[in-house]
């Protein structure tokens, strides 16, 4: 039995031991946070802005006369530039409708682009398109909602996922930095 005791107070010791040794791992001073150094791929270059244009996502859309309602609208969109570039990335929805609250010329705000509207008829396993200029975005939680002019279709029977797809052509590359330049990132 004298064995056992000793095991086990050797046991308790080495116990006592570790916890003190984590009790003062836990209250050392904390490393520095040192900046990691950015690591660069291939040969950098200066993004470049170009045409591109926007895809929205949601799970639907209602066309009400001049009203166009978008619920459950993806949080960031889809940018894409045509060739010769062939780049694309993610924005933040919320920062690209900041684009019809500028003050400058070529704006959302003075020039609302065009958009087309496709919305899944889930019965029909079919798609109802309407074509229109977006203006005014409200975006409340995962509601945005536009004044319209329709220029042509209607969304009537649209029962499922939409998608939008609207241009950002010749908006200014001062507009383009910061923030957003991530919309273009490896641009040529």
């Amino acid at each position: 039995m004298s064995s056992l005791r000793l095991a086990a107070a050797l046991l308790a010791a080495s116990t006592l031991f570790g916890l003190a040794g984590i009790a003062n791992a836990q209250t050392a001073a904390a490393p520095q946070n040192t900046p990691r150094p950015t690591k660069t791929v291939g040969k950098p270059q200066q993004p470049q802005i170009v045409p591109s244009m926007i895809v929205l996502n949601a799970r639907g859309a209602k066309l009400a006369g001049q009203k166009l309602v978008l619920e459950g609208i993806a949080p960031n969109a889809i940018v894409f530039a045509d060739r010769p570039i062939r780049s694309a990335g993610h924005a933040l929805t919320a920062h690209l409708l900041e684009e019809w609250s500028s003050a400058a010329p070529d704006s959302f705000a003075k020039d609302p682009p065009n958009a087309t509207v496709s919305v899944l008829n889930k019965a029909k396993n079919d798609v109802v398109d309407a074509v229109m200029v977006l203006k005014s975005p409200k975006l409340e939680g995962d509601k945005l909602t536009f004044d319209v002019d329709v220029i042509e279709g209607d969304l009537a029977g649209g029962d499922g996922s939409v998608t939008v797809f609207l241009d950002i052509i010749n908006l200014p590359v001062a507009r383009r930095t910061g923030h957003r330049a991530a919309w273009y990132a490896g641009a040529q």
